[in-house]
């Protein structure tokens, strides 16, 4: 399984910023605690110790605030995993339509070019003209020169019943439109 996508046994990661600021707020939190405990045994005035139980409350909400943004955070990964995981299946489904709606036009293609008795040789002709190759290309794939493809070329045409390469190729999709 894509490690993108695979569902994860820990619910909640903190990225290293995050986890810093939540253990520098966690001493904050502690180091005012304690300095109001102590003040409280020195008798502290009171604007002081609410100074204290301010910076420990502030950094208490930066805390919870960072702890719900991670979860808002992983909720959001996880729908995203589960939203990814969902369309690669259904790729994979269409692949597989894909490839067999080809295996189905390539035998059919095939099937068409005995019933034209096309020669080994001009099937595969024929099969580089479906693809869009020029006859200079299908030349120098084949080692020949450019009139022989033309001529064979020509010779497809004939045993098709068509007047060109545009005529051929649109005789095998003009039903698929």
């Amino acid at each position: 399984m894509n490690p993108i996508y695979s569902e994860t046994k820990n619910p909640m990661k903190f990225d290293k910023q995050s986890l810093f600021l939540i253990l520098f707020l966690s001493a904050i939190v502690v180091a005012s605690v304690g300095d109001i405990i102590v003040d409280l045994g020195h008798g502290a005035k009171v604007f002081h110790l609410i100074q204290e139980l301010v910076i420990a409350t502030l950094a208490t909400l930066l805390i919870l605030f960072l702890i719900k943004k991670q979860i808002v955070y992983s909720e959001q990964i996880k729908k995203l995993k589960i939203e990814l995981k969902e369309t690669c299946q259904a790729n994979q489904k269409v692949s597989d339509a894909l490839a067999s709606a080809r295996k189905a036009l390539s035998e059919a293609i095939k099937e068409q070019f005995n019933n034209w008795r096309l020669t080994d040789t001009e099937q595969e002709i024929g099969i580089l003209i479906l693809k869009g190759f020029s006859h200079k290309e299908i030349a120098y794939f084949r080692n020949v020169t450019e009139k022989t493809v033309r001529n064979q070329s020509t010779n497809i045409y004939r045993k098709a019943g068509v007047n060109g390469k545009h005529a051929f190729s649109a005789w095998f999709i003009e039903d698929l439109l």
